[in-house]
């Protein structure tokens, strides 16, 4: 397993981190249980998790993956050899969450919090992000930014950075991250915690794959001079990266024939991009799901990639993709194709 620090931190994180939001939906307990069991053995010590997830959000599964996650931290006790990252979701029409609405002031963060520990069976929290902003702003596939002179109402930056930092004395959480953030966000976030002696944004937990480059154009060079790396999500883009989509393949109780109304990486130019890229693994005699994860792996911008898996076959290939190499030819070639199909699915 390779490692990196998390932000300018004293901590190692693996560089594949274990996607969770699964379990409790497409993955049961016990499986969930036999992930973290094989990704430990294999050196994996980094676990993502949100408060929603299993994903899709549901009323009935809400908060189920940190249930199974605890579950299996009562029974291993294995807490301390890992690194544990969860969220709070941001602005949410769901009442079932608190009420919906705006949830990072003081009350409902804290509340938030408190329920993750809980659901967790842990005492602190190593990396604790906001979900999405409560802000108006584009993230999860959004195209363009549309300002709204109205939209004024969300939790000002230092205020939440002040609930996080009393969290931090309190030791319920170690350091703090972003998720689906824009370079506007981490930048103000970063500004704000130097000007007022405040807790740093160590992470962005964004999607990044070979069809959403979106990241390097704005939020690559804040990530590496600040020490703010990005966690990739997606990083096989609903699985469409690992090709088992191709030709109209539509396999059963895979996401895709699960949840057809997820259709980010469904269009055109997306699914000729997928094929070259295909046919470049193919041609170097090289996985093509371990491929497009190396190829998120080694960015100069990444602390580590996050992968999901239902199956254990999956696990495997996922983990094994920090033992392969990119050769420069292999790498050209990728750009060439991200030329000629410039982030088809951002």
């Amino acid at each position: 397993m390779n490692y990196k620090k998390l932000g300018n931190t004293d901590i190692d994180v693996s560089t594949i981190c274990l996607g969770t939001m699964t379990w409790g939906e497409q993955n049961t307990q016990n499986e969930g249980f036999e992930q973290m069991d094989y990704a430990l053995d294999q050196g994996v010590n980094f676990w993502d998790t949100a408060e929603i997830y299993s994903i899709p959000m549901r009323k009935e599964t809400y908060g189920e993956t940190e249930r199974i996650i605890g579950n299996w931290f009562k029974k291993t006790k294995n807490r301390d050899k890992i690194i544990l990252a969860t969220k709070v979701c941001g602005n949410t029409s769901n009442k079932y969450i608190r009420g919906g609405g705006y949830n990072f002031g003081k009350r409902k963060i804290t509340e938030a919090l408190d329920q993750s520990l809980k659901r967790l069976k842990t005492d602190y929290i190593d990396l604790y992000q906001l979900h999405w902003p409560e802000r108006n702003t584009n993230f999860f596939g959004k195209h363009g930014y549309e300002h709204d002179e109205k939209d004024t109402h969300w939790t000002p930056f230092e205020e939440i950075l002040e609930s996080l930092n009393t969290f931090i004395k309190d030791g319920k959480i170690r350091y703090i991250g972003l998720s689906n953030e824009t370079a506007w966000g981490l930048a103000k976030f970063l500004e704000i915690s130097k000007l007022k002696n405040l807790p740093k944004m160590m992470s962005v937990q964004n999607p990044y794959n070979l069809l959403n480059r979106t990241y390097e154009v704005g939020l690559a060079e804040i990530s590496v001079r600040e020490k703010s790396g990005l966690l990739a999500y997606s990083p096989l883009a609903f699985g469409y990266l690992t090709g088992k989509y191709r030709n109209n393949s539509l396999p059963k109780k895979s996401r895709m024939d699960l949840f057809k109304d997820f259709t980010r990486y469904k269009n055109e130019n997306g699914q000729k991009a997928i094929e070259e890229y295909y046919n470049i693994s193919k041609k170097h005699d090289i996985d093509f799901t371990q491929m497009s994860l190396k190829f998120c792996e080694i960015q100069p911008f990444m602390t580590s990639v996050i992968i999901g898996a239902t199956t254990m076959e999956q696990l495997k290939t996922n983990i094994e993709s920090v033992n392969v190499s990119l050769s420069d030819e292999i790498i050209n070639e990728i750009n060439e194709i991200q030329k000629k199909y410039p982030n088809p699915c951002p």
